[in-house]
């Protein structure tokens, strides 16, 4: 069962670290042939005399057929650009997760570092598009950075967002694969991203924003510890049943836990019997497989020796 969780937790890794989804391969490479293409047929696609290319000046009778075909060397000169561009970000993004995924601070990192550079992409294929059609970018580059300004100030969560998120990362607060409470969540985190950080539990991602995440809680800083309260009745001779108890609490079988079973004590005199506490160190992964594991181990344990735990008790005085 270990080794089958070992082999989960390494392909759950090696996903994380997958930097290209299939699709996007396959994109890429269809835009990689048009482009290595368009080079082999230089003179065809882009030449301006009529008689070499069919695109120069087109004469179908119709406008749009005519506008539309002159436009196909437009169109593959976009692909082209577009095309490097991408090639060189997805071999950065391949290299930052190589340098940086062997441990969940790097993944960490890199995945802030590749989120980044999906804004930046975004924007540079806009920028590289509108420019092949004609439009001066510099210009728009200069509206765009005045209009930044004005939106910034009505943006000012985003902006607390991210920076949140930056000291998150470079404080190493927590990082991608660790097990973290925030409020009453408690989850694996499974991405910090430049706005948003997502949590997993239960089938289930919670997405905070990283200015919202306050009073958190990283179990992932020391081992954990599975703990079990269980009562005695209180007739019972303790002094008899701490014996029993240190003389089998070794043998009880928790598969979860990474060491024995150890009896801690008496942990409070309650209405109706003396708790007991039972604990056990564990992964924070396992931590409720541990648990429920700890408890059925300490009521067998309890059962074949006999030792009786209590049901609620009222005690009623009449004065």
């Amino acid at each position: 069962m270990s080794k089958n969780k070992d082999n989960i937790e390494k392909e759950r890794v090696k996903k994380k670290l997958r930097a290209v989804s299939p699709a996007r391969w396959i994109a890429l490479c269809i835009m990689l042939a048009i482009t290595v293409m368009s080079f082999v047929f230089f003179d065809w696609v882009f030449s301006e005399d009529p008689n070499k290319s069919p695109f120069a000046d087109p004469n179908t009778g119709v406008l749009f057929f005519d506008k539309t075909i002159s436009l196909v060397p437009t169109l593959v000169r976009c692909i082209q650009y577009v095309t490097i561009w991408l090639l060189i970000v997805t071999i950065a993004a391949l290299i930052i997760r190589k340098a940086f995924g062997k441990s969940h601070r790097g993944m960490t990192i890199s995945s802030l570092i590749c989120n980044l550079l999906n804004w930046l992409n975004a924007i540079v294929v806009i920028i590289i598009v509108l420019s092949a059609f004609g439009v001066d970018t510099t210009a728009l580059i200069t509206g765009a950075g005045v209009l930044t300004l004005i939106v910034g100030l009505g943006m000012q969560s985003l902006i607390a967002d991210i920076v949140a998120g930056l000291f998150i990362v470079f404080e190493n607060e927590f990082n991608v694969g660790d097990y973290i409470t925030v409020g009453d969540f408690r989850g694996e985190v499974i991405s910090i991203g430049v706005r948003t950080t997502k949590i997993k539990a239960v089938g289930n991602v919670k997405i905070i924003n990283n200015s919202d995440l306050r009073g958190v809680i990283n179990h992932d800083t020391d081992v954990s510890v599975a703990k079990t309260l269980i009562d005695i009745e209180y007739g019972a001779k303790l002094p008899e049943v701490e014996k029993v108890i240190k003389k089998h609490v070794g043998k009880l079988k928790v598969e979860h836990a990474t060491d024995e079973v150890s009896y801690d004590g008496v942990a409070s005199l309650g209405a109706s019997g003396v708790t007991l506490q039972f604990t056990c160190h564990c992964k924070e992964a396992d931590i409720f497989a541990a648990n429920r594991e700890l408890n059925a181990a300490v009521k067998t344990m309890f059962d074949d020796n006999k030792i009786d735990i209590p049901f609620p008790q009222i005690v009623v005085h009449k004065g």
